[in-house]
């Protein structure tokens, strides 16, 4: 970890980002594999979250027992990317919310334009996962922050696949107090804001487009 970017170097989660990698994963093996993964990020975001004890009857005898506390997860896709994490994330937090964030990247400016946005109407009072796998210029990722801090949300984590340090420095200067957890951190943007080495588009190889 280094200030507010978790680093998730795992051996599972970096042997699956390897077959993500390779240009010959088709798209079946790529959605699969990036839910496995998102499973796996989820269990690393969530591991601080705050339990309660309450009473339960085993088998055997009456104890109190941890369970989570407070109100649960919104689990908030940036589309359409991000809409691949989902399952993966719900597969160990199945009662959580989910909000979809719509936003494309203008080609000529490069910034974030907004075109779709909802959200649970108690967003405000929960904990909040943004989804996007690649974490380029942080542009998008500093948009789906603005959008749910302006609805007043307090605690919000970013969880990526892919990111680079010039996205993650903009992203915090944006919002230094928004951790992000990632599976790797990539060399650099390239001269079209692509990251290297990258594995390509992830909506397209998770969609078979183009």
């Amino acid at each position: 970890m280094t200030g507010q970017v978790h680093h998730v170097s795992h051996p599972l989660v970096q042997h699956k980002l390897t077959l993500m990698r390779d240009a010959t994963c088709p798209s079946s093996d790529f959605r699969r594999l990036l839910g496995e993964i998102s499973m796996l990020l989820c269990y690393e975001v969530t591991r601080d979250l705050p339990l309660e004890s309450t009473p339960i009857e085993t088998p055997l005898e009456p104890m109190m027992a941890p369970r989570i506390a407070g109100r649960k997860l919104v689990l908030a896709p940036v589309l359409r990317a991000g809409l691949g994490m989902l399952d993966g994330m719900l597969a160990l937090v199945p009662a959580a919310r989910v909000a979809h964030v719509g936003l494309y990247r203008d080609p000529a400016t490069l910034q974030a334009v907004e075109y779709y946005f909802k959200a649970p109407p108690d967003v405000a009072d929960r904990l909040v996962l943004i989804l996007d796998p690649m974490f380029a210029t942080g542009h998008s990722a500093v948009a789906a922050v603005d959008r749910f801090k302006a609805r007043g949300c307090r605690e919000i984590r970013f969880v990526s696949l892919l990111a680079v340090p010039e996205g993650l420095a903009h992203f915090h200067a944006h919002h230094p107090d928004v951790p992000v957890w990632t599976a790797a951190i990539d060399r650099q943007l390239d001269d079209h804001s692509y990251i290297r080495p990258g594995l390509g588009d992830a909506g397209d190889r998770m969609w078979g487009t183009k």
